[in-house]
């Protein structure tokens, strides 16, 4: 069954009401065009301003995955109340609009998207820059894909009307996203680390230490950062760590024998940037179920409003466990006071660890969050898809959303990153937050 026919298959009641609203309102907006491609267009526009060129050399970003899920969380909002002010049949995220009868989709998703990341003369906001980080030659960029996507649109009233609705849209999500949290620069210090010793992370010796930022933003959805936090990591004396601690040592080793062929792949193929890999998987699954202007840009939100707010939630856990990764208490198990855990002080994992704490993994609870949305966005988890990663320049294919998951949970301690509990409870901490998303946004009008 492909991807369409289940779409179909499992629309709830609720969804097939807000459908029938969108068939009456698109016979009375008859101008507007309802196809998906401005929506993916700009998604594809929003990723490359927002992913370093590392993922790709069409991106000129420089957000590593945990703020950039919150900034395509916040682009995609605005992407989605566009496309709602035109088609109608959902609830809005952050203004109520309704579109003039002849209204360009393609000039309001461009400017709603454009603007939201950084600003315009007529509404007063500066978009989400400074934070953004774009110099002038990037944003020259954006501003210049901007300009020649509306130059490709006929003057006149319906385009007129477009940039209208997408500059209130912009205007609505920076005032809502106005001082919160993105553009403030804490120092580990400010994060109250607790003393070093057995169990403690500390910074890797290179490096820039990452997502200090995030348990500081104002969540896009959730109530507050620690809504959802884990109940931590096992005990450094437990047999569950023990066990954990055995495994990550033998397979996540950078020159292990017990490792396949197979699982090293599996490893590096979620090395990739985690926004780039999944945003691509998610248009490509938006064309192959042939979904419309909104219902596009609603997958898109309610993926990326959860990754977004899971990667907040995430990493406000891990700065207030501070647990340490598997290459440091490999090397000093002597000092765990667990006698079942054997040091090795040449131990290294398959690739350098990210410089942030382990405790939990930030792969699973990005991905578990994204993998749950979909799954309520189409009725079932059960949907056929793939993801690409141009680390191994290799596509995977999943027979459901949650295999993903599953994918992702071995990968990052067969990469020697992570203990398997760290996986477990990510993914756990992602599912909530996307079951948290679904239950109080993008909901359909009734």
């Amino acid at each position: 069954m492909n991807a369409l026919t289940q779409f179909k298959k499992t629309r709830t009641l609720p969804l097939l009401i807000a459908v029938t609203l969108v068939i009456a309102r698109a016979l009375v907006v008859h101008a507007a065009d309802l196809s998906a491609t401005p929506v993916i267009d700009w998604s594809t526009e929003a990723r490359r301003a927002i992913v370093p060129p590392s993922a790709g050399p069409e991106n000129y970003g420089n957000k590593f995955p945990g703020e950039a899920a919150v900034y395509m969380g916040i682009v995609h909002a605005a992407i989605y109340d566009a496309a709602v002010a035109i088609e109608g049949g959902y609830h809005p995220y952050a203004i109520a609009l309704t579109a003039a009868q002849d209204t360009s989709s393609a000039a309001a998703i461009a400017t709603a998207a454009h603007h939201t990341l950084v600003g315009c003369p007529n509404c007063g906001h500066s978009g989400l820059q400074p934070a953004l980080g774009l110099t002038p030659a990037q944003q020259a960029i954006l501003d210049g894909d901007y300009a020649n996507y509306l130059a490709g649109i006929p003057d006149g009233t319906s385009k007129t009307n477009g940039i209208a609705v997408g500059e209130q849209v912009a205007a609505a999500i920076l005032s809502l996203r106005a001082n919160d949290g993105r553009d403030a620069n804490p120092t580990l210090a400010d994060l109250n680390p607790p003393p070093p010793g057995p169990g403690v992370w500390q910074p890797n010796a290179t490096g820039t230490v990452l997502g200090l930022r995030l348990p500081g933003i104002r969540p896009l959805a959730l109530n507050s950062a620690a809504q959802f936090r884990p109940d931590g990591p096992n005990s450094l004396r437990s047999t569950e760590y023990t066990e954990d601690f055995d495994q990550v040592k033998q397979l996540g080793r950078d020159n292990s024998t017990s490792r396949t062929p197979a699982q090293t792949a599996q490893a590096l193929f979620w090395t990739d940037h985690d926004l780039r890999v999944w945003n691509d998987g998610m248009l490509r699954l938006a064309a192959a179920a042939r979904l419309d202007l909104v219902q596009t840009a609603r997958m898109l939100a309610m993926a990326h409003v959860s990754g977004g707010d899971a990667m907040i939630a995430g990493f406000e856990a891990k700065y207030h466990y501070w647990f340490w990764r598997p290459y440091k208490a490999i090397q000093l198990a002597d000092t765990d006071g667990n006698p079942d855990t054997a040091p090795d002080t040449t131990w290294q994992p398959l690739r350098p660890t990210p410089n942030h704490p382990e405790y939990p993994a930030a792969h699973a609870f990005h991905s578990s969050a994204v993998a749950k949305a979909l799954a309520t966005f189409f009725g079932t988890d059960k949907v056929a898809f793939s993801l690409d990663s141009r680390v191994t320049g290799t596509t995977r294919n999943y027979a459901s959303f949650h295999d993903a998951v599953k994918d992702v949970e071995l990968a990052r301690v067969l990469a020697g990153f992570h203990f398997r509990n760290s996986t477990l409870e990510g993914s756990s901490l992602g599912r909530m937050v996307a079951l948290y998303v679904a239950d109080h946004y993008f909901q359909p009008v009734h």
